[in-house]
């Protein structure tokens, strides 16, 4: 620790590992301030679906950044990092501890150590590399920037259309971009993490049942209100959280409840492999890491560390 330093509480690691639970708790013990780092719980439209914690427990204690962007509005990791900062000066300022809490590995990177300053694409230059097909724009990539087509796959729509966008706008590679980061906290904070990795059977048991108790608990009500607006693109980041696609199916009659359910347990189930992995190795070898799925164990074992 570096008592000199302001200190930021982090918990992060897969959907359902209890991230939200033992930040609620570390933030009522500490005086805090809960600060959403999920990408999927920023949005209005979904708080059973996407797990946000309930009006009853943001009573308890302040949370900031949940449920504040609607589902039309475009959102970044860039925007949530300043806001984010934002947030996290202003429980210093009253005297409180700042607990960020969500599994989103980007949006804490980009916090942490800052963003790659690409300026804004020119949108006619997006346009025309958004419309090209994936392997026209590969086999482009290729002739512009052969480093990054060598090291994207083919088929990597989005990530192949965002470099072909970079160099074409700016004249760079990308990866020259990537080399420079602005913006980062992580020198100017006293970082306490804990990356919570708890037995993978165990959380897959917990997704499928949260699941379930999620269609109980007004997810259906959701996917349909949000399905019927009009104004929000099929493309919108937010109709691709996981389980709006299989009820919306459900909804729509072309698969069955039961099938819907499935599909979104497996789509929940490869989700938490991804961020098991990423969490595993992205972070640095510093970090906490328990395997502990008691919520008050995990917090003293915490304070301990942190605050004796």
């Amino acid at each position: 620790m570096t008592e000199s330093l302001p200190k930021v509480a982090l918990i992060a690691g897969p959907t359902a590992s209890g991230k939200s639970a033992l930040a609620l708790a570390l933030a009522e013990r500490r005086e805090g301030v809960v600060i959403n780092a999920d990408s999927a719980q920023v949005y209005a439209d979904l708080r059973v679906l996407t797990a946000r914690p309930s009006e009853a427990e943001e009573a308890r204690v302040p949370h900031r950044l949940f449920g504040h962007v609607d589902g039309a509005d475009a959102y970044s990791a860039a925007r949530w990092a300043a806001e984010a900062r934002a947030e996290i000066a202003a429980a210093h300022d009253a005297g409180r501890l700042p607990v960020l809490a969500g599994g989103t590995g980007m949006y804490l990177r980009t916090l942490i150590d800052g963003i790659a300053p690409i300026p804004e694409i020119d949108p006619a230059v997006r346009e025309a590399v958004r419309a090209m097909p994936v392997a026209e724009a590969h086999a482009a990539l290729a002739m512009e920037d052969p480093e990054a087509a060598g090291r994207l796959r083919p088929s990597d729509t989005t990530r192949v259309a965002r470099a072909l966008e970079v160099v074409r706008a700016t004249g760079r590679p990308i990866a020259a971009w990537q080399a420079e980061r602005v913006g980062g906290i992580g020198g100017g904070i006293d970082l306490m993490p804990l990356v919570l990795l708890p037995d993978r059977a165990w959380l897959a048991a917990r997704m499928d049942a949260r699941f379930e108790a999620m269609l109980e608990a007004g997810a259906i009500e959701e996917v349909r209100a949000l399905a019927a607006r009009t104004d929000v693109p099929a493309s919108a980041p937010v109709r691709r959280a996981i389980g709006f696609p299989e009820i919306s199916q459900w909804l729509a009659g072309e698969i069955a409840r039961e099938e819907a359910i499935a599909r979104a347990q497996a789509a929940t189930r490869q989700y938490a492999k991804r961020q098991y992995t990423w969490f595993r190795r992205q972070p640095p070898g510093h970090w906490e890491r328990t395997a502990e799925t008691e919520t008050y164990a995990i917090l003293d074992a915490f304070e301990r560390k942190f605050f004796l």
